[in-house]
């Protein structure tokens, strides 16, 4: 068994993937077993935003059962939801990842990486060091409200459609189409590309 989640500079993260799942996962990831895609968002607009979203990828990377794939451009977008100007903007990308890790698996995972960035939930649309979003996993279609699959807002934002497109230019999104076919009907104001920014894909 890999040694996992140790705290340092490879993962900032504070909480494990619960022991039953490494397990499993350790067992899957020998042999790489009918790994899935899923496709994740982040997003910052507190602190250092491209080194809290580098963190993210990195920490993503460190979870056993898990391979980052793929890292888009960055896009600065405003905030959604809040009058204009009453935060500050966000920095956006989108990861591409195949994993042995179940979607609630997944999801503890993305949790954990916003705690470990001192992600705070006390307001809805508020300000945050780290957002960690589920857009799609595999085909699955879901409306369980722990975890709906695609996520539900994902074909309305430019900032979640522009850098998936970049990085997969034929990309579905489950349920909803193409994500080119989406790009076209959703406004792109205030979602910039930031061509002098850049993710690093982990080694």
């Amino acid at each position: 068994m890999t040694a996992f989640f140790t705290k340092g500079h490879s993962d900032p993260t504070v909480q494990p993937v619960p022991a039953s799942v490494v397990e499993q996962v350790d067992a899957a990831d020998t042999t790489l077993h009918n790994p899935k895609r899923a496709v994740i968002s982040l997003g910052s607009n507190l602190g250092n935003r491209l080194e809290t979203l580098q963190g993210a990828v990195d920490a993503l990377e460190d979870t056993p059962g898990l391979r980052v794939k793929a890292v888009s451009p960055v896009y600065e977008t405003e905030p959604w939801g809040v009058e204009p100007g009453s935060q500050p903007s966000y920095f956006n990308a989108v990861v591409v990842l195949k994993t042995t890790l179940p979607p609630s698996s997944l999801l503890e995972r993305a949790h954990a990486i916003e705690e470990a960035f001192n992600r705070v939930r006390d307001e809805r649309w508020g300000p945050r060091t780290l957002d960690v979003d589920i857009v799609a996993y595999a085909g699955v279609v879901s409306d369980d409200p722990q975890l709906t699959l695609p996520h539900p807002r994902a074909h309305e934002r430019a900032f979640v459609l522009a850098p998936w497109h970049d990085v997969e230019p034929e990309a579905q999104l489950p349920g909803r189409g193409a994500v080119a076919d989406l790009l076209d009907t959703v406004t792109s104001d205030g979602v910039t590309p930031r061509g002098d920014l850049e993710l690093r894909l982990p080694e």
